[in-house]
């Protein structure tokens, strides 16, 4: 079999995929014709059964295969999502040797040469109603099928989870870069998850782009009756400057509120 022949089938494979190729019905001899692929460099082997085609011409050790693509085959369910999804959607401020993917599976964390590919669990809520298929998409990357949160739902994880989405600032810059969300959507899948604290950094977050992202009252009136009751955090992890929202009873980082990041030098 060929470089050209095994690239005929993806540009990412599985030990599955890869050992299915091969007419010999005896396991070792399709085992050791894997083996040989990878000796002969027309194989990278990335990590335990998941394979890189390298295509004509390159190298194995000079090759890099496209990292979305590894990130969309390291689990049989995986989701691209969080700041990852933003990447692959075009709509990332900046980009990481992170990826991130979706899974009920157990995935252990993969690091390939410099890149990082981690799982992350789909949010409990989501498990408990048995919703954790809520605004995942189909996608074509070189001709493969992936999945990827949508935008709507991208949008709400980051902000549920800011260390996955990047953090605020490539938060903001990145859902600022977002010409269209279909905003029942996203009210819906915020009051899905059922965490009042991020209905109600959603919430701020429409309301502060009501003009460009056309937020109606009928928007926003749902997440204010899931705001909470008292004043919360919108970041936990920096307490000490912050500025209550009253509206939202979200206590907003100084430096979010302010947009600091557009302060010029």
């Amino acid at each position: 079999m060929t470089r050209e022949s095994l690239l005929a089938q993806a540009p990412v494979l599985l030990h599955e995929e890869v050992v299915a190729l091969f007419p010999s019905k005896n396991e070792r001899t399709r085992e050791s014709l894997v083996a040989y692929h990878v000796r002969k460099g027309r194989l990278l082997r990335v990590r335990r059964g998941l394979y890189a085609v390298v295509p004509p011409g390159a190298q194995p050790g000079g090759f890099s295969p496209d990292p979305y693509l590894l990130a969309a085959k390291m689990a049989p369910d995986a989701a691209l999502a969080y700041h990852t999804a933003l990447e692959v959607q075009g709509k990332a401020h900046s980009v990481s040797e992170r990826f991130l993917f979706l899974t009920k599976t157990r995935a252990h964390p993969v690091t390939f040469r410099s890149l990082e590919f981690k799982s992350v669990r789909h949010p409990a809520r989501l498990l408990a109603l048995n919703r954790e298929s809520f605004g995942i998409q189909k996608a074509d990357r070189s001709g493969v099928p992936i999945r990827v949160t949508g935008l709507e739902r991208t949008m709400v994880d980051a902000l549920d989870r800011p260390d996955l989405g990047g953090g605020w600032e490539e938060i903001w810059r990145s859902l600022e870069s977002v010409e269209y969300f279909d905003l029942e959507k996203v009210v819906e899948y915020a009051l899905l998850l059922g965490n009042a604290t991020t209905v109600a950094k959603v919430g701020y977050f429409l309301d502060q782009h009501r003009q460009t992202l056309m937020v109606e009252d009928v928007h926003l009136e749902p997440l204010r009756s899931h705001r909470p009751k008292r004043p919360h955090y919108m970041d936990r992890s920096r307490r000490g400057n912050g500025r209550l929202v009253s509206e939202w009873n979200l206590v907003v980082p100084v430096y979010v509120a302010e947009r600091s990041w557009e302060e010029g030098p």
